[in-house]
């Protein structure tokens, strides 16, 4: 009777546990030992060390993928490739600036991506000032026709980052509208939270039509202090010097590997983060901690036991300059069963909230999801999830998300600086990250229910 009773209870058990492919593993298990984990520091560490600064389209972005696929095969990843794609490439030149009066002094800025030149004589130009980019949109046309536009701004650091889309406008979108309206140059505040003489990188963009002038951020102080020279009420003439050049199109590529699953027709969970950087930093925070804790992450999951779906880790190339990379792979894969995605790309500080956008089918996952990710600290949030540039085009055809959300306070203290650098890494904060995705992985990639289509997330 007691063989009975025991055989009954553990045949009720297997047919309920949504972890069974995993045998005596359990997510709680996988997660607390992620907790010790070197995976990541490991890569972030040799990426940073050995590539160094990755910008898209050049020698080193190519360099890091054959890296990447090493470290791939060798952490035990099958279908471990390079799937390559063509994009148009800038690169930096020189980059000074100096107030010629009625105060002279030097200005500390960078370029932003897709900057015009103003040769190699560089500009002089009376600067005209806006406090914001709403100021700048409500000039006249032709106002600025030999001018220096200057936009200032002032970004606070938020928990969620959510004060970088409205701000960051100015950066993707001032330079344009300030070309529109006859300006020679455009300088903005940097689009960042610190007060080091450090400016922030980032790309810009260009409608058709529409020739590309000049365009720079300046550090946080310097801005500060051009706004207090124009607010002395003389007009202020500013010499730029920027040398950017667009060298045509050239090869990137997105890095793909493996852990398989035991049900084809379970799907695929895509995860990431994007391998490619701005040149100033090399990339720690951005993005070499993203693709090395979800790496390390799968690795643990595979590590553990042949999972039900088939887990694709994919670092992006090309995501900084345009989404490149995230693009390419979602015309590649089209045809290709994805049932959820997740990107790491905010950073390597403490996750302390998920959110998902699952099909009513699969709401025990998230159930299950609460209770695995409490023992961090990390609660559920109530936002639709759909986080992530390069997994964006994928989840706009009705895949769902996951996003565990990272804490941004010093995020863009560091952001496309020239303080994006392996230092600032927390290797605590770093293995709570891995602990995270790891049962976040482990509970997802052997969940029992569908997790078919969902409305992706308003905006995405």
């Amino acid at each position: 009777m007691l063989k009975t009773i025991l055989a009954a209870t553990a045949l009720a058990f297997s047919l309920s546990a949504p972890l069974c492919a995993f045998a005596q593993t359990s997510p709680a298990e996988l997660r607390d030992a992620a907790l010790k984990d070197d995976y990541a520091w490991d890569i972030t560490e040799g990426l940073t060390t050995e590539i160094g600064p990755r910008l898209a389209g050049t020698e080193a972005e190519a360099r890091a993928r054959d890296w990447a696929v090493k470290k791939l095969k060798a952490m035990g990843f099958q279908n471990v490739r390079i799937e390559t794609y063509m994009m148009p490439v800038w690169v930096r030149g020189e980059e000074k600036a100096a107030i010629v009066s009625p105060f002279p002094q030097p200005l500390i800025l960078t370029a932003l991506g897709n900057s015009g030149s103003t040769g190699p004589k560089g500009i002089e130009a009376e600067i005209v000032y806006f406090p914001t980019f709403a100021d700048l949109q409500a000039a006249p046309e032709g106002s600025l026709k030999g001018k220096i536009a200057f936009v200032s701004h002032a970004m606070h650091a938020t928990q969620d980052g959510s004060s970088y889309g409205p701000f960051g406008q100015v950066r993707r979108a001032g330079p344009a509208a300030a070309a529109k309206k006859g300006a020679v140059a455009i300088l903005i505040r940097s689009i960042g939270t610190d007060y080091h003489r450090n400016p922030h990188a980032g790309g810009t963009s260009w409608p058709e039509g529409v020739k590309p002038i000049p365009a720079a951020a300046l550090s946080l102080p310097d801005s500060e202090q051009l706004e207090r020279v124009i607010k002395r009420g003389q007009p202020v003439r500013v010499r730029l010097l920027l040398t950017p050049e667009f060298v045509g199109q050239r090869e990137s590529g997105n890095v793909i590997a493996e852990v398989p699953g035991s049900d084809p027709d379970a799907g695929i969970v895509l995860i990431g983060g994007h391998l490619d950087s701005w040149d100033l930093g090399t990339g720690a925070f951005d993005d070499a901690a993203g693709v090395a804790i979800t790496a390390a992450a799968a690795k643990r999951v595979m590590d553990a036991g042949q999972p039900r779906r088939t887990i694709r880790v994919v670092w992006f190339g090309a995501e900084e300059v345009g989404i490149f990379g995230g693009r390419a792979y979602a015309e590649a894969h089209k045809g290709d069963k994805h049932v959820l995605a997740a990107e790491s790309d905010f950073g390597a500080d403490r996750i302390w909230k998920f959110d998902v956008n699952l099909p009513a089918s699969a709401a025990p996952v998230a159930d299950r999801l609460a209770t695995a990710l409490a023992p961090l600290g990390i609660t559920r949030g109530r936002d639709i999830a759909g986080d992530g540039a390069d997994v964006g085009p994928i989840m706009r055809t009705g895949v769902a998300a996951i996003d565990l959300a990272q804490t941004g306070t010093r995020y863009f203290d560091l952001h496309h600086t020239p303080d994006d650098t392996l230092d600032k890494i927390d290797p605590e904060q770093l293995r709570q990250n891995v602990a995270a995705w790891t049962a976040m992985l482990a509970i997802v990639a052997n969940a029992p229910e569908d997790i078919g289509p969902v409305t992706p997330r308003p905006g995405l």
